[in-house]
């Protein structure tokens, strides 16, 4: 796990040239997006000279072109993960990225100054993408897919890793499978399900009304409109795999219900963070580990079932199949509407009012 420094003052020290190798780069600090405090869109912050931490050994200096809005942004900035983030701020939100290397750290043989790139961090990462310039980690990029804009490209890779770790590293789903995403109008669900029609799988999918064409045309089999169908009745046979996007009390019973003995149940809305927050990281953490392994042997000897709680995490074999993907036209996330990242506040209010339903990038000039 990475853990930053704090972004107050000379805290981070500006960034080594000593450090770097095929440098193009001759600036300490750059414009950033800030989370000075936990609120409303109105706390974030345009700040002309944040200082950038030197380069790890591995680590690559990325020129933003691009950073997409994730759900976890929003909710981070409205206080989800204050037991682990409060003593840290203030922040930069921001996971996704799509961009240009500007320097490199000198053990990255991957990638040289000027090479197109897209990738995400990690969800604890503290200093994000909302910035001139972002610090990823070597095995946390990929080569950007030529067929794609920096908008475009900018969209997939957190959503993408996250139903990547779900279906190829939990469930390891194969060729002739089934699988069942529960919400598949949102990118993770969108992502999920293109992973999986590309993997030789069939899948089914739940969904809105304004979702059921798109998902068709990503590859699902079958699409229900949760809100005009009876879910139990409309779903058709036994899963391999089941990812819960939603992650209500009533989703996991109809996801458990629906997978064969040896599948795969996952959800993303699992409970550590939340616990956490409510009783701290001492209480909250053991209290999560408590809950999922209960879980997890209930499951396995009712239902003869895996129960997991999925994450996003780096994964550079993921990322690299992601971008041959994309690059093929195979994995795609639309784009409702792009921001100035200088407007921010505005995106997540749009967001967060539910204007925009699809993904929101913000663009950096």
């Amino acid at each position: 796990m990475r853990v930053w420094r704090s972004l107050r003052g000379s805290s981070i020290p500006s960034l080594g040239a000593s450090k770097l190798r095929g440098i193009r780069f001759n600036s300490s600090s750059c414009r950033a997006i800030v989370l000075p405090r936990f609120g409303g869109p109105h706390v974030l912050e345009v700040r002309p000279n944040v200082q950038i931490p030197d380069l790890n050994p591995r680590d690559v200096l990325v020129r933003a072109r691009a950073v997409s809005i994730n759900p976890l942004d929003t909710r981070m900035r409205s206080g989800y993960g204050r037991s682990i983030f409060e003593p840290l701020l203030p922040l930069i939100l921001g996971r996704d990225i799509s961009g240009e290397v500007a320097a490199v750290g000198a053990s990255v043989g991957a990638f040289s100054v000027g090479q197109q790139v897209f990738g995400a961090l990690h969800p604890t990462a503290l200093r994000g993408t909302y910035a001139d310039y972002a610090v990823l980690s070597e095995d946390e990029l990929t080569q950007k897919p030529n067929s794609l804009t920096h908008v475009e490209a900018s969209a997939i890779p957190f959503a993408a890793l996250t139903a990547w770790r779900a279906l190829k590293s939990t469930a390891r789903i194969v060729e002739g499978q089934r699988v069942l995403v529960l919400g598949g109008g949102g990118a993770v669900g969108l992502a999920a399900i293109q992973l999986a029609v590309a993997a030789g799988c069939k899948v089914s999918t739940t969904c809105g009304p304004k979702s059921i064409n798109y998902v068709l045309e990503v590859g699902a089999e079958q699409a229900i409109d949760y809100t005009a169908e009876d879910i139990v009745l409309a779903i058709q046979g036994q899963f391999d795999a089941v990812l819960d996007t939603i992650g209500a009390p009533e989703t996991e019973r109809i996801g458990i219900n629906f997978l064969k003995r040896g599948g795969h149940y996952m959800t993303l809305q699992g409970e550590a963070a939340t616990l956490a927050d409510r009783y701290g990281l001492a209480v909250g953490i053991p209290a999560a580990t408590a809950i999922l392994l209960k879980k997890q042997i209930l499951y396995r000897y009712s239902h003869g079932i895996e129960y997991w709680w999925t994450y996003m995490r780096a994964d550079s074999e993921g990322l690299d199949e992601i971008g041959r993907l994309s690059e093929a036209g195979k994995l795609k996330i639309p784009v409702d509407k792009t921001f100035p990242i200088t407007q921010a506040r505005e995106a997540h209010e749009a967001k967060e009012k539910r204007l925009v339903p699809g993904k929101v990038v913000l663009e950096v000039d």
